[in-house]
């Protein structure tokens, strides 16, 4: 029995996922190591952020985790707990299991020498890297992943991210973006004429005029018998919260709390992909167990 690390699955956390974990094929070799310790290893991957071959000798070893990573990945098997976790955590706040609202954005990330072809360069960010494409419910839990090139604008990232959504969730019907996702036939005017779901453009208060500018109006104003405050023309100084865009950015810090998501160290974009949702499925696991 060795010593427990912080990022093991506790007992009802193992009761929430062991339903939703693939049965062993038979006949076959048995196991020689359990899931429970497999989950364990990758989730060690996750938090730590460490080098596969790094992975501590008293949990499987590196390449028995990595298989499994891999195997899941490819059958969708992540995609699947995460989405029964997500639906189950719905329902316990008293949601319904398929959300109706949306938020999506993007998040480019640095990435390291082993990206390939799928890394790219956002002038906007000034970042070499990937980008990460996120699509999540009002309550910040991700309904969909996307991982590509950074090079790769918002209003075209999200043609792909939004492949096959609204059969995946057929009362999806509204979406909150941010500004970079405006354009003709693109973005959130794609989104509407393709899969007919409104849009609100959630964009940032505009730059003012300058105040000697403003001054000018209200005296101008004044002549004209008006009294003009020009300090309410003003925006509120410092950080604004802005509506509903706060949730995927809330989304983007927790992914980002783990120490494995700080780049992409991953060389293709699905293992990428499949990383955001096992730290959402991670995140969510925690919450059931303290419900």
């Amino acid at each position: 029995m060795r010593r427990a690390y912080q990022t093991d699955l506790s007992d009802a956390e193992w009761a929430y996922v062991e339903p939703h974990l693939p049965a062993p094929k038979a006949p076959g070799r048995p196991r020689l190591h359990p899931l429970r310790e497999i989950l364990d290893a990758v989730f060690y991957v996750l938090k730590s952020g460490c080098q596969w071959r790094l992975l501590p000798h008293d949990l499987p070893p590196w390449k028995t985790v990595h298989h499994y990573l891999r195997t899941w990945r490819k059958d969708g098997t992540w995609e699947r707990i995460h989405a029964a976790l997500r639906e189950r955590l719905r329902v316990r706040l008293k949601r319904d299991p398929q959300p109706s609202a949306g938020v999506v954005d993007s998040q480019s990330v640095k990435s390291t020498g082993v990206g390939g072809d799928q890394r790219g360069y956002d002038g906007g960010k000034k970042v070499k890297g990937r980008k990460r494409h996120l699509l999540v419910d009002t309550e910040g839990f991700v309904l969909k992943a996307r991982v590509h090139s950074a090079k790769v604008m918002d209003y075209e990232g999200i043609k792909t991210l939004l492949e096959g959504a609204d059969q995946a969730f057929p009362r999806l019907c509204h979406l909150w973006v941010d500004a970079g996702y405006r354009g003709e036939d693109k973005g959130a005017d794609w989104v509407e004429k393709t899969l007919g779901w409104s849009v609100d453009l959630v964009e940032r208060p505009r730059k003012p005029a300058p105040e000697e500018v403003l001054m000018r109006w209200a005296r101008e104003w004044a002549r004209e018998g008006v009294s003009v405050d020009w300090r309410r023309l003003l925006p509120p100084k410092g950080f604004v919260v802005l509506p509903r865009r706060w949730v995927v950015e809330r989304t983007i810090a927790w992914i980002d709390q783990n120490r494995r998501m700080s780049k992409d160290y991953e060389r293709l974009a699905a293992t990428s992909e499949a990383f955001i949702y096992v730290a959402m499925s991670r995140l969510m696991l925690r919450r059931l167990a303290r419900s």
